[in-house]
Parts: structure tokens; C-alpha cells; sequence
């Protein structure tokens, strides 16, 4: 095997486009592989996670999904992450086995979050069942406490999962827990895991404590604003860093109030970049026009360190 180019810097979650009636959009992915990379000079992917409306798709388009920006991104793309999670074992190791037959980077899993593991060994027990049917595939593990309700701290986790899941490669950390996060990184002395840091409007704080990159659903359209943050964090100039944390938080800010959830994000990349990004699925409605006004008018409205 070639050596594997270390992931970091920023991945994008994916959004799923979707046609007025609910169908899932392929034709669409090329241009969004595009806009990505020549527009917010992000080459990394995280597909059908929650921003992609995973746990909304059926198996079969997940499996549709993960070819298509499989083969939209090749030789343009870094690193595509399928996410593989599901509410039963058998699904995900379908969709494993799927993600490692068609090239994937690397798999992740989410928690079962109906009948849950209450500890580390359940948790370990389920992810190990998973990340044996991809054995060449880096594997992820999908940290996001608040929506699956397990808070089994990764930390703890960490701990022999080597022993027992080969592949492990690192954590898509989204939690608020800086110290959990802060912990599981001084264990990683030898820089052999990633973290990779999955709330957006925390990003700075993450970094600060030695997370690799990140996930989320604004670098689909802060991307290039975002990677100007993590140059100036670099350099170090920590003044210009905190300029772009407060003003993506300051938009982020206005949009939760407003209601900010998979279909608001939807309308925004909508307005941002030209692709129609279409509805969510039920139960989830579309972003209202209202929305959409106020959100756009918010976005404009921010001065960029750049000069944007």
C-alpha cells in the first residue's frame, strides 16, 4: 500500500442536493466537488454524516451518494470519508463493506442512539463489528453526544482501542468538551490518531488545544474564510485568527436564533453558491423565505479580515 497523506485542515460535511420532490440530486455533485476546491479551497469531504441527512437516506442512496463523490472527486479530492453509521449493525457493516469496494479514504460511525452502549466496551464492542468488514480502511470514529445521547467520553474510549480496532485512525469530535478533547490529544503524543473538530464556532479553541483540522457544514461555504484562520493560527498571529472566529460565530449566532438546523444550512449554500441544493426530507421542512432574507442580508453584511 502507498503511504496514506495525513488528513487535516478542513473537510467539508456534505450537504446531500435533493430535486423539489425529495429525490437525491447526483448530477449536481460534480459542480459541487468544483465549487469546493476552486471556491473555498477545501479538498477534503465527510459524506452522508448529519449535515448529509444520512440517518434520512436509504441504504441504497448512501451506497449512490458515496460512488458519485467517489467519482466526481477523483484526482480533485484528498480524502472522502464515508460516514457509515446506522441504527443497526448489519447496515453499517453493509455500508462498510460498500465505502471499502469503491475506494473510500476512510469510514466513520456514529453511536446507535436508539438502544444504546452505556460503556466503553459495548461502544468499542459495536464499532469493532463495523470497522472489520473495511480492514484496509481508515476508520473514524463519529463523536456528536447531542444528538446520540451517548456521552461516553473519548478519552476513555482511546484507551486498548488499537488492540481491538487495527484501522482506528481518529475521532470527528463534535462536542462542546474541550477537555475531553484536550485530554484525548495529550494521550496521542506520538501523533498517531487525528481529531478532527466537528463545532464550527469553536474551531479556534480546538486548535489551540492541538486538534489536526475539522469537519463541518460552514467550510461548504466559509471554506476559504476558515482556511484563512487556520493559516493565521499557523503563523502565529492570533489577533487575525480571533477576527475570523468572531465573525464566523457572529453570523452562526444570528442564524440559531433564527431557527439553524440541515435545511437552513441548505438554503444558505443555495444562496452562497449558485447549486440548488433542493429541500431536506420530512420531517425536516425547507428554510422560510424569511429566513433565507435575513440570513443572506447577515452574511453580506460581514467585512472579512480579507477585505471580503
Amino acid at each position: 500500500m502507498t503511504p496514506r497523506k495525513k488528513l487535516k485542515g478542513l473537510v467539508a460535511a456534505t450537504i446531500t442536493p435533493m430535486t423539489p420532490d425529495g429525490k437525491i440530486n447526483l448530477p449536481v455533485i460534480g459542480q459541487y466537488v468544483d465549487y469546493l476546491v476552486n471556491e473555498q479551497n477545501v479538498k477534503n469531504v465527510f459524506v452522508n454524516g448529519t449535515t448529509g441527512e444520512g440517518l434520512s437516506l436509504s441504504i441504497q442512496e448512501r451506497k449512490q451518494l458515496a460512488e458519485e463523490w467517489m467519482c466526481q472527486g477523483k484526482d480533485k479530492l484528498d480524502h472522502v470519508i464515508i460516514h457509515v453509521g446506522a441504527l443497526n449493525l448489519p447496515e453499517c457493516q453493509e455500508l462498510a463493506r460498500h465505502a471499502a469496494a469503491i475506494g473510500a479514504g476512510g469510514i466513520a460511525v456514529i453511536a446507535p442512539f436508539f438502544f444504546k452502549p452505556t460503556n466503553k466496551y459495548e461502544l468499542v464492542a459495536f464499532l469493532q463489528k463495523v470497522a472489520s468488514e473495511a480492514p484496509e480502511v481508515p476508520f473514524y470514529y463519529y463523536h456528536i453526544p447531542p444528538l446520540t445521547g451517548v456521552k461516553i467520553r473519548v478519552e476513555e474510549l482511546l484507551d486498548g482501542i488499537k488492540a481491538q480496532i487495527p484501522t482506528f485512525q481518529g475521532v470527528k469530535f463534535s462536542d462542546t468538551d474541550l477537555l475531553d478533547l484536550a485530554q484525548c490529544i495529550k494521550k496521542n503524543e506520538t501523533g498517531e490518531f487525528e481529531f478532527l473538530y466537528g463545532v464550527d464556532e469553536q474551531l479556534l479553541g480546538a486548535l489551540a488545544v492541538g486538534a489536526n483540522g475539522a469537519v463541518g457544514s460552514t467550510y461548504n461555504y466559509l471554506g476559504r474564510q476558515t482556511n484563512l484562520m487556520l493559516q493565521a493560527f499557523a503563523k502565529p498571529d492570533f489577533a487575525l485568527a480571533q477576527q475570523y472566529q468572531f465573525l464566523t460565530g457572529e453570523f452562526l449566532n444570528f442564524v440559531i436564533k433564527l431557527g439553524f438546523g440541515v435545511a437552513q444550512t441548505k438554503a444558505v449554500m443555495t444562496f452562497v453558491s449558485g447549486i440548488p441544493m433542493g429541500p431536506p426530507r420530512l420531517p425536516l421542512v425547507d428554510a422560510s423565505s424569511e429566513f433565507i432574507v435575513k440570513a443572506k442580508a447577515k452574511l453580506d453584511s460581514i467585512v472579512w479580515p480579507n477585505g471580503d
